[in-house]
């Protein structure tokens, strides 16, 4: 399992735009992701990430290559935002349904 982190300042009269192109796109998420999340900075409001679980690696690497710009990227976009990105793998997790 593989977290991607991508992390944008956006400025305050563009949060409805991020968070309204977010729920759009999260209704046709590409099957290699788990779980996708909007979160905001509680202590630096106008800092935004997108963290999204993906299925493997694999799996981002191939949703990767099969477009030109990532969804992720093109959220930030809409709402004035460049974002940068950090990828992590799971080691262990404690996710109990």
């Amino acid at each position: 399992m593989v977290v991607t982190q991508l992390e944008g300042k956006v400025s305050s009269d563009q949060w409805d735009t991020l968070k309204q192109t977010f729920t759009s796109a999260s209704q046709q998420l590409p099957s290699a992701i788990d779980h996708s999340y909007l979160i905001q900075d509680q202590a630096t409001q106008d800092m935004w990430r997108i963290l999204t679980i993906w299925k493997s690696r694999e799996a981002l690497q191939d949703y990767r290559a099969s477009i030109e710009t990532p969804g992720g990227v093109l959220i930030f976009r809409e709402a004035g935002a460049e974002p940068t990105l950090s990828i992590y793998d799971v080691i262990d997790d404690t996710y109990h349904e």
